[in-house]
């Protein structure tokens, strides 16, 4: 049975397409047939991850311009030579790229993206589109799901979404089974995420919908170097997802509660609960140029984040 997934956010910034990306690449590399699309069509990015840019976009299919098999670039080639290319520059990186004993061991999966389409004449198009357009705009959302189940066989659809309340992310939303609200813990986003909860999910979850809070870039794993030489390290969180090792003193005096009992209390309040906690990870949330972490490099504690996501999945 299928299983579509959609990461979305109240504001920008979350990492949500970092996850979207990773995880999909990591269910291919699990063996898995897997539909990845980027319909965060007003800033998309995945140009970044797969280093290329197609001239026909999944915007494309849904203004009715193009079917779906030309919309879907099928990728899996592209993503298995990824991890064997790493760069001198990559050279002195701490994690180790994958052994070929575990590259033969593991099983042939599928990965199929769906770009989207930069080009501002195709965004116009479906954001001035008049009430009967965006009638059957959500019935290629509809149709979409139903095409890359009967002609792609996909166990997984993945979907990297605008952020905030627009029509694009309500419709992504609305095709998806499980939806994954990503967010950090600072207060604009929390605010943001409880008008999100009251607004949208609320209604999804009624008719079947499964929403988890997806904490990302929590404290705790990397602390400045002048901070931690400074501060005292304490034990402040008991959990696997927050290292004890990365919690100081500072962090504890800023924060009157810690990670672990914020992340409780807020989804009580919510009613959603959380799926996961990822860190930040400096070396990834300050790369110079986006990659499949999970491809480069396995033994990253990032990839292990990924592993468990994927997994609660």
């Amino acid at each position: 049975m299928t299983r579509c997934i959609a990461f979305h956010s109240y504001k920008g910034g979350t990492g949500k397409t970092t996850l979207a990306c990773n995880s999909a690449a990591l269910l291919a590399r699990k063996g898995y047939k897997v539909c990845l699309l980027d319909l965060d069509i007003y800033a998309p990015s995945f140009q970044s991850y797969f280093e290329r840019e197609p001239i026909v976009g999944i915007n494309d299919f849904l203004n009715s311009n193009v079917e779906v098999d030309k919309a879907m670039i099928d990728y899996t080639s592209a993503v298995e030579n990824q991890k064997d290319n790493i760069r001198a520059t990559d050279s002195s990186y701490p994690y180790p790229t994958r052994s070929e004993d575990e590259k033969k061991l593991r099983k042939k999966g599928k990965l199929w993206i769906g770009f989207s389409n930069m080009q501002k004449k195709g965004v116009f198009e479906l954001e001035n589109a008049d009430s009967a357009t965006k009638r059957d705009i959500i019935r290629r959302f509809i149709y979409l799901r139903e095409r890359l189940i009967s002609d792609f066989h996909a166990d997984y659809i993945i979907i990297d979404t605008s952020p905030g309340m627009r029509f694009w992310s309500i419709n992504s939303l609305a095709i998806a089974d499980i939806l994954l609200l990503t967010l950090k813990t600072g207060s604009l986003d929390v605010d943001g995420t409880r008008i999100a909860v009251n607004e949208i999910y609320k209604s999804f979850t009624k008719f079947g919908s499964k929403a988890y809070l997806l904490y990302n870039l929590i404290a705790g794993y990397c602390v400045p170097a002048a901070v931690a030489s400074r501060t005292e390290m304490v034990p402040t969180v008991e959990s696997t997802s927050v290292p004890q090792e990365g919690m100081t003193l500072l962090n504890k005096l800023e924060q009157p509660l810690n990670e672990v009992d914020f992340v409780k209390r807020l989804s009580s309040d919510l009613g959603i609960p959380a799926i996961l906690s990822i860190p930040c990870y400096c070396d990834i949330q300050f790369s110079r140029r986006e990659c499949l972490t999970v491809l480069r490099y396995p033994e990253h504690p990032f990839t292990k984040q990924i592993e468990g996501l994927v997994t609660a999945l």
